[in-house]
């Protein structure tokens, strides 16, 4: 595939594979100028090559930016399964820590995945089968550990499994959130951001547990 070149001629197009490209350029130019100045003609000049050639694997800025997430939640989804198989034998809450703790690594690694990810207005999560199938994994793995925890005792009898689990996703995402926009300094948060964030989300899980 040629494009013209400044001078009006024609280089030859080198990428081997131009949708890994494309995700790859669309996530640089994020991590300069923010989702909202990401355009599929900056894309195209980027990866060098024509305006229209990222049209043949994504149909609109939209799409572009789903497939951005799926990659995301591929890297999270292989993060918190690594975080809750090193776990071991360990009881169904400590493991459902170790998920907290696998989702609150990948995102301050990947501050921009988790940027795309995380929000509605960037990506059309219900049109992809795929951000939902993996999604609905970790969702129903982190109701199998708490259910599991109830039964076994951990937990108060009269606990609500799906109240527990959205108070752990919300809690463990609003961590990795004040991470990512930076809010820690005017929380007076003096540790490193691993440290503190690692050591709220055990803090939490304390409190659910009736194992102390």
């Amino acid at each position: 595939m040629d494009v013209p070149s400044s001078a009006g001629k024609t280089k030859p197009y080198h990428h081997g594979n131009l949708f890994e490209e494309l995700l790859r350029v669309a996530i640089e130019i994020i991590e300069e100028k923010g989702a909202d100045h990401l355009s599929m003609r900056e894309v195209a000049r980027r990866a060098g090559v024509s305006p229209g050639a990222p049209f043949q694997h994504f149909q609109s800025k939209g799409t572009l930016l789903t497939a951005v997430a799926e990659q995301a939640m591929q890297r999270l989804t292989n993060s918190v399964s690594d975080a809750e198989a090193a776990a071991g034998d360990a009881t169904p809450l400590r493991r459902l820590e170790a998920i907290g703790q696998g989702y609150l690594r990948w995102a301050m690694s990947n501050p921009t995945h988790f940027e795309v990810i995380s929000s509605r207005k960037l990506i059309d999560f219900a049109a992809s089968e795929t951000l939902r199938a993996q999604n609905e994994t970790i969702r129903r793995t982190m109701v199998d550990l708490v259910t599991r925890a109830k039964v076994e005792g951990s937990l108060a009898p009269d606990s609500d499994v799906n109240q527990v689990v959205l108070a752990a996703r919300a809690y463990v995402y609003g961590l990795a959130r004040m991470v990512v926009d930076g809010h820690f300094p005017e929380w007076q948060v003096t540790e490193q951001a691993d440290a503190t964030v690692l050591g709220a989300l055990h803090m939490f899980m304390t409190s659910l547990s009736r194992e102390r």
